[in-house]
């Protein structure tokens, strides 16, 4: 028998009374929400070819679609625009066939000539969209993104020599450079997803603040008021609309756990996403709650060197700094959810692939490895910071200086800013160290191999190793899963073990918190991937 959701009292933030006020106000003159989700940050940004967190991801997947979409419950790839398609005999050619009654929620017709005209906008050196590597798969795909010439021609790669073209308005053919187990998989991500050419052609960057913006996907973009919430409403010419459950579902913006908490137990939310949205200090009560659920998870925390800054650019120093640390204190002292101390960048169970062993803890040979740098004891050792965004990696943070100052002497002042500038800051390697944390797109470790390639968008680091780049690459062209396994496994040796531009932390549990009686359609997966179309409240479907 379950034990009954026990509802806890809380003093509002004044956060809170402020949204309450704003909700209250907007509630006048605009139907209620069937559905209110606590969604994480404000998103920087809902352009699909744009966006790198998982909160402004969530709110794309809703609004735009591509060839395939998420399973609710596996998360697997399931026909999305594409409703069928064909793959060679050597799994490098697929021809996709777009659904007959996928349109435009103004209503023209979704064509093949928009999944190229969006694929080549993500490739294109313009976009700078940080996800480009995603299409690097396609034949001349990487060549246009990275301007490189064509020995042939004596000229640049051009976006109509990228392998996807339309073979007619429902006939999409795809070449990829190599057979690729993923690929299905990447159709359904956010950065593949399927935008409006005229649109975007019309409106310039201003063309998502132009109403009413044109969608691909099963949620019309009906408001976004920054510091407020998204409201997305029902688009009724999506193809597959009868099986959106929700008429308009509510998004709020909120990076404080007791304010997210606060808005849950009052009854202004109903889901909250993500578990740094949970109090630490209640942690342990709350994770005994039926309405508090917990999942394994296809993500890892970890922090980031700037190889560019002298000391950091010595592997020495960076091998110390990640023998010096004890993961498991941070699990037991901090995290506390369940999570698992991380040996590598790749969790286990990614389909297919078992990771190799790290460093662990050493701080015998932290110190050594120190002093052979020309820093015995920590003597003479710069001044550095670390970049963190949110009170729960500031925890992170100090018990990393604490274990810094113990085992090798050396001192780190922690440098908190707002997750915006954060992201910008490291983009821009605007920082010494910074916590950092990655959710696998795909159940491949391909997805957390190729984000340190030299060129990829996501990197962040500085680092550039031409044998990661080529045992990536290579293990990528193999068809023999057990040598593909082997040559990812020499490229993580690479980046845990011998150069570590990163330092794994901690294997993520998922943690979200909805009331099973009341809300239907949130099924736990290794993505935590929950399509906000299959979501709905009791009496509101």
């Amino acid at each position: 028998m379950k034990t009954p959701v026990r509802r806890l009292r809380f003093i509002p933030h004044a956060s809170y009374l402020i949204l309450s006020l704003l909700l209250s106000a907007c509630s006048r003159t605009a139907p209620p929400a069937g559905l209110t989700i606590i969604n994480g940050p404000e998103p920087e940004s809902l352009d699909p070819a744009l966006i790198t967190a998982q909160a402004d991801g969530r709110v794309v997947q809703a609004l735009f679609e591509g060839l395939t979409r998420y399973d609710a419950r596996t998360a697997m790839p399931v026909p999305g625009l594409a409703e069928r398609w064909d793959i060679s005999p050597d799994g490098k050619i697929y021809t996709f066939h777009l659904r007959s009654n996928a349109v435009w929620s103004t209503g023209e017709p979704i064509t093949a000539h928009d999944v190229v005209y969006s694929w080549r906008r993500v490739l294109d050196p313009l976009t700078a969209a940080e996800y480009a590597g995603q299409l690097f798969f396609l034949k001349n795909g990487e060549e246009f993104a990275s301007a490189k010439t064509n020995a042939t021609t004596g000229r640049r790669f051009t976006a109509e020599e990228v392998g996807v073209r339309a073979l007619d308005d429902r006939t999409l053919r795809v070449e990829l450079n190599n057979p690729t187990a993923f690929f299905l998989d990447l159709c359904a991500f956010q950065t593949l997803a399927v935008v409006p050419r005229g649109w975007i052609e019309r409106h310039g960057d201003r063309w998502l603040m132009t109403p009413p913006v044109p969608v691909s996907g099963a949620y019309l973009l009906d408001a976004w008021r920054i510091n407020d919430k998204i409201r997305l409403r029902k688009n009724p010419r999506y193809w597959d609309a009868a099986n959106t459950r929700t008429e308009i579902i509510d998004l709020l913006p909120c990076s404080s756990a007791n304010t997210a908490l606060n808005l849950y137990e009052t009854g202004a939310a109903d889901i909250v996403w993500d578990k740094s949205l949970v109090p630490s200090e209640m942690l342990d009560v709350l994770m005994r709650r039926p309405d508090f659920h917990s999942f394994d998870y296809l993500g890892t925390y970890f922090f980031r060197f700037n190889v560019t800054r002298k000391p950091f650019d010595d592997p020495r120093v960076r091998k110390a700094f990640a023998l010096a640390v004890d993961k498991r204190r941070i699990v037991t002292k901090i995290s506390r959810g369940g999570e698992k101390p991380a040996s590598a960048f790749t969790p286990p169970g990614v389909a297919g692939y078992r990771p190799p062993e790290g460093l662990g803890y050493n701080p015998d040979e932290a110190r050594r490895l120190l002093a052979e740098a020309g820093f015995p004891g920590g003597k003479n050792f710069p001044r550095f910071s670390y970049l963190l965004d949110a009170k729960l990696h500031e925890q992170v943070g100090v018990e990393l200086q604490a274990m810094w100052k113990q085992e090798l002497g050396v001192s780190v002042e922690l440098r908190q800013i707002e997750t915006k500038a954060y992201y910008r800051a490291q983009s821009e390697l605007d920082y010494d160290l910074c916590r950092s944390s990655w959710i696998g797109d795909y159940n491949d470790a391909n997805t957390f191999l190729d984000m340190f390639m030299s060129n990829n968008g996501n990197n962040r680091t500085g680092w550039k190793n031409a044998r990661y780049d080529q045992l990536v690459r290579a293990a990528n062209a193999q068809v023999d899963a057990a040598q593909r396994e082997k040559l990812l496994q020499q490229a993580e040796t690479i980046l845990i073990r011998e150069e570590v531009p990163i330092v794994p932390l901690y294997i993520y549990v998922g943690l979200e918190y909805f009331d099973p009686r009341k809300i239907s359609g949130v099924h736990p997966n290794i993505r935590g991937e929950h399509p906000l179309r299959t979501i709905s409240k009791a009496g509101n479907f």
